[in-house]
């Protein structure tokens, strides 16, 4: 068979279908598991989830919490905790641009479906697109940026940071697969706030 033989299998799909099937299984799967684990956080029923995830989400609504914490810093910290609270802000805000404004906005996903999650937080989910989380790309953008200049204080805003991701699958508001997504595009803007100085003086001199 000819090089042009080889060449032409692979443009009619022969050669190529395998790795479209071996992607194609890959994503059922991770759909699948994103389900199953819904499915588990969703029916934790403890009593100190049932009463700390709801307060949690609530003081993190549009941000109050991390708003709070950085106005707190500014207010009794020194020179760094000033300096971090504007970090946490500014990667707060850049998490919650490139994920509200831009990620929900090209891709459209549905929230888990109602049947999924037992109990009836789910009927204050918002209508937006699920993918990515808003909530968890903007606490872990403000706790990252935070850290990279205060890590003491980057430690304590990470457990409050750790309850918002967990209620949002477990109020059946996100899949575990949106909150990933979320925290990834958190660090991502913390890192590009707290690099773009450094960056913006490079190309300037």
């Amino acid at each position: 068979m000819t090089v042009l033989e080889h060449l032409g299998r692979g443009v009619d799909g022969f050669d190529t279908a395998r790795p479209k099937e071996a992607v194609t299984r890959l994503l059922d799967d991770v759909r699948r598991l994103d389900r199953r684990l819904t499915r588990r956080a969703a029916s934790w029923d403890s009593p100190w989830a049932r009463k700390m995830l709801p307060a949690v989400e609530s003081a993190a609504e549009r941000t109050k919490l991390w708003w709070g914490a950085a106005i707190t810093m500014a207010a009794v910290g020194g020179a760094t905790q000033r300096k971090a609270a504007a970090g946490g802000v500014a990667g707060m805000l850049c998490a919650q641009l490139i994920a509200n404004a831009l990620c929900k906005q090209l891709y459209e996903r549905r929230r888990p479906p109602a049947d999924m999650i037992p109990h009836d937080d789910v009927e204050d989910r918002p209508d937006t697109s699920s993918f990515p989380s808003g909530h968890t790309a903007a606490a872990v953008g403000f706790t990252v940026a935070v850290s990279l200049t205060s890590p003491w204080v980057g430690a304590a805003a990470a457990v409050p940071t750790v309850l918002v991701a967990v209620e949002r699958v477990h109020a059946g508001a996100h899949y575990p697969s949106d909150v990933v997504a979320g925290a990834a595009i958190g660090v991502g803007s913390a890192l590009l706030v707290h690099h773009a100085p450094r960056l913006l003086l490079r190309l300037l001199t």
